[in-house]
């Protein structure tokens, strides 16, 4: 005897089942990013109804605004040096980890702990502490004689400490690099090792290659976390000292919930959107030079 069994023939049976998700992604998504484009070209400070401005709010950002080009300049400047450290060191860190030692599982678990809670408040108050006049960091230098002192009230250090901060958060990118390595074939390095390549050889001419597209993504990924760093500056500097870590989601911020420039704040953060868009597309653009893909046989282009 066959049971019938109901199926869902109507297109509109899988709308039904996202229905939850595409419901909080109109509300809570798609709907703010289309009013903060809206709020953009307009005057509103939250205590009065937008005010339609066309592009004043951009005209002031890019000619009149000296605070915009401050923001902008560090901003660049730590992406530029948090992204390759950081995948740097998470590349070595993987290749340590990936060696089959007797309680390989526990280091890696050690190892990617801190970057589960590491854009918390909590760790960023740690850190502040850490590189205090009397944190952990003037302790040990204290230890072998070396006079310390307030790493984060100095202007020339303050902004290191917080480019060490992220690159310490390697976490995710290390999980990700170690997954990748272990597809790499072991055939590979035993045929480069016969033909009698070095170490440095085999991590240059197989590594790499082989972990060109994993390089990609991660360093699209820490390039959009670095551009979008708010929690480490707001609590460990302020911004400071003499405004030397005062990032540009700071200054956004402080423009919406401090000065209540919803309409400026707008703008500016479209303005960021665009300039992560621009970096992503250069990375993405040069990656047909060095990102190998196996499945095409070589490198892209």
């Amino acid at each position: 005897m066959k049971v019938r069994q109901k199926r869902w023939e109507s297109p509109l049976a899988g709308y039904l089942f996202l229905s939850p998700w595409l419901i909080g992604f109109i509300l809570l998504t798609l709907g703010p990013i289309c009013m903060s484009l809206y709020y953009s070209f307009t005057d509103y400070s939250l205590l009065s109804a937008p005010n339609w401005v066309g592009l004043d709010n951009y005209r002031k950002i890019l000619t009149a605004d000296d605070t915009f080009p401050h923001t902008l300049k560090i901003t660049i400047l730590f992406v530029l040096l948090t992204v390759p450290l950081r995948l740097a060191f998470a590349l070595l860190i993987a290749m340590m980890l990936n060696r089959p030692i007797r309680g390989i599982a526990y280091y890696r678990t050690m190892v990617y702990f801190p970057s589960l809670i590491g854009t918390s408040i909590a760790v960023s108050i740690l850190w502040k502490n850490i590189f205090g006049r009397n944190g952990f960091v003037n302790d040990v230098l204290g230890f072998f004689g070396i006079s310390g002192k307030s790493w984060i009230a100095d202007p020339k250090y303050a902004l290191g400490t917080l480019i060490l901060m992220m690159v310490w958060q390697f976490g995710s990118s290390m999980i990700i690099f170690l997954a990748g390595l272990k597809q790499i074939p072991r055939d590979l390095y035993e045929a480069a090792s016969v033909d009698g390549a070095s170490k440095w050889r085999q991590f240059v001419r197989i590594t790499l290659p082989m972990l060109s597209p994993i390089i990609l993504f991660n360093a699209v990924q820490s390039l959009i976390n670095s551009f979008q760093m708010f929690t480490q500056a707001f609590v460990v500097t302020n911004g400071g000292p003499v405004h030397s870590t005062y990032v540009y989601v700071m200054y956004l911020y402080q423009t919406a919930f401090t000065k209540f420039q919803m309409g400026y704040a707008s703008a500016l953060a479209w303005i960021l959107l665009f300039l992560i868009g621009a970096f992503t597309a250069v990375l993405f653009a040069t990656s047909r030079y060095w990102v190998f893909y196996e499945t095409q046989g070589g490198k892209r282009g």
